[in-house]
């Protein structure tokens, strides 16, 4: 199997860290491409993958298997947990030597695919952590894989999650180009197509435009019923995420930045249901939504009550985004600043949401 590994890397820290690394042959989606370049980056220095050690679906089982403890981790425990940054050092670790192997074309596929997903979390890590830039090579590297391997699911998740990204960073209309991107990709897949017009709806919704976000969010809900009638044995495994109560959540955040809070309480209702053990950052993150909601509709007391619950379930979390989410509640209690039990509230909260940073995440 002649295979270049076109892994690169995306800042002056990752390539440090790959130093050891190594590159192989040509991908098959790269051939296209002259020697010494690749269309994710730099490779790493050739000499050091195990070049020609056979490679079967055990190796790619494991390394299945570390993404799914990642990816647990990170919406338990935020991306700067070190479980959910190990993704980034066994892209180097394990994945890249793997890529110098022998293998057949099947398993030369599922090996791209689950280094794309590996890919993708370390982007998503970055990203939950405030390192767009490193975020963003991260999210090419996996769009890269996924297309060598021919997984089209995947790709389409990628660039759903660079237009979550796009989204939080303050750039709307190319998050909605990304999200429409995704579905077109992911067509196949009614819970995919679901998740990227829930993403457009997301991204619309920071545009203020309110027609368009609702009719992105009610095809997302058209297409999740679809996918649940069907059953889940055809969606990939890190899409099982996407269930109602999930919908529901991003429903109410988009409620709440279109100025709606009634709309936004009624799906906070049905979005109560998602585990909190399961998914500690997001629900400690739709905490502080509903709490700034509640605000917008005038009610001090509900707003802190949610407020102190969001701040004790993101006590523990490692995510600059979820305290960011904090630190824009905490901003739009600014015309109550002298009321004795803001100030309480905002005396021991974490340094990233006590600034009341700006509302990125």
């Amino acid at each position: 199997m002649k295979r270049r590994n076109f892994l690169s890397g995306c800042t002056a820290a990752t390539a440090a860290t790959a130093s050891g690394a190594a590159a192989a042959a040509r991908p098959p989606a790269a051939r296209a491409h002259e020697p010494g370049t690749s269309p994710g980056g730099p490779d790493f220095p050739a000499g050091t993958a195990r070049l020609g050690a056979r490679v079967g679906r055990r190796e790619v089982a494991e390394l299945r298997r570390a993404a799914r403890d990642a990816r647990r981790a990170d919406s338990r425990s935020g991306g700067g947990s070190a479980p959910a940054r190990s993704a980034a050092r066994l892209l180097v670790s394990t994945a890249a030597p793997l890529l110098g192997g022998s293998c057949t074309p099947a398993v030369e596929r599922e090996l791209y695919s689950a280094t794309a997903e590996l890919a993708r979390l370390a982007g998503w890590a970055a990203f939950d952590t405030g390192r767009h830039d490193l975020a963003r090579g991260y999210f090419r590297q996996a769009l890269h894989l996924a297309g060598a391997g021919g997984d089209t699911q995947l790709t389409a998740y990628v660039l759903a999650c660079m237009s979550l990204q796009a989204t939080l960073t303050g750039r709307p209309g190319e998050a909605v180009d990304l999200a429409a991107a995704a579905a077109r990709t992911g067509a196949h897949s009614p819970r995919l197509r679901g998740f990227a017009h829930l993403v457009q709806a997301r991204a619309h919704a920071r545009d203020r435009a309110p027609r368009a976000a609702g009719a992105c969010l009610a095809g997302a809900e058209v297409l999740l019923e679809s996918a649940e009638a069907r059953g889940s044995q055809d969606d990939p495994e890190w899409l099982d995420f996407f269930t109602r109560p999930r919908l529901a959540a991003d429903a109410a955040e988009i409620h709440r930045d279109l100025g709606n809070p009634r709309g936004c309480f009624r799906w906070h209702a049905e979005a109560d249901a998602m585990a909190p053990g399961d998914f500690t950052r997001s629900v400690g993150m739709r905490l502080s939504v509903v709490a700034t909601a509640h605000l917008q509709a005038g009610d001090l007391d509900r707003a802190l009550a949610l407020g102190r619950r969001s701040a004790d379930m993101l006590q523990d979390v490692a995510s600059h985004r979820a305290h960011g989410y904090l630190g824009a509640f905490t901003a739009s209690l600014g015309p109550w600043r002298r009321e004795p039990a803001v100030r309480a509230f905002t005396a021991n909260l974490h340094p990233d949401a006590a600034g009341g940073g700006r509302r990125t995440s």
